[in-house]
């Protein structure tokens, strides 16, 4: 490996970091804002609704859910409509840690069926002109994603 090779490989993991933290930070204040939509039934009917105000969709899955057809169905749709209406979309892994930010109670504290957290939705109403900086962040990885023509960039939440 060159050295070009080895600090690229490394931008590229701080980079992952950042935005990562960015995702964190956004989902957290968009829920205390109530700019949050979870589940893929509940995010479809938004988009159906009310699609322009979607700035961006999260699309969650771990790997053990990967051979999920119907998942995977779901999702396609879902980034199918995304792409059409000029929504970001980031797939995400690290369910767990979703849950924990959006204070989720564990599954074996809850016997009834747990959220649906595989597709979320950060709405900015065309009312308020909410900027936050983790939303510039990943807006910004998004568009960077698009032009290394990786059109659903793909990041890990990290538990902690």
């Amino acid at each position: 490996m060159t050295l070009e090779e080895i600090v690229a490989c490394d931008n590229a993991a701080q980079k992952m970091q950042t935005v990562s933290a960015a995702v964190e930070e956004l989902l957290v204040a968009a829920q205390r804002l109530d700019r949050l939509t979870v589940g893929v039934y509940e995010s479809a009917k938004l988009m159906n609704v009310d699609p322009d105000s979607v700035v961006l969709c999260l699309l969650a899955i771990d790997e053990e859910e990967e051979d999920d057809i119907a998942l995977q169905i779901h999702f396609t749709l879902i980034q199918s409509f995304c792409c059409d209406n000029d929504i970001d979309i980031v797939r995400v892994s690290g369910m767990q840690r979703l849950a924990q930010l959006l204070d989720e109670p564990a599954e074996t504290q809850d016997p009834e069926e747990p959220r649906d957290l595989h597709c979320l939705l950060v709405t900015n109403p065309h009312t308020d002109a909410w900027k936050s900086q983790g939303l510039v962040e990943v807006a910004s990885y998004c568009q960077e994603s698009r032009g290394n023509n990786q059109w659903v960039p793909y990041i890990s939440l990290q538990e902690r």
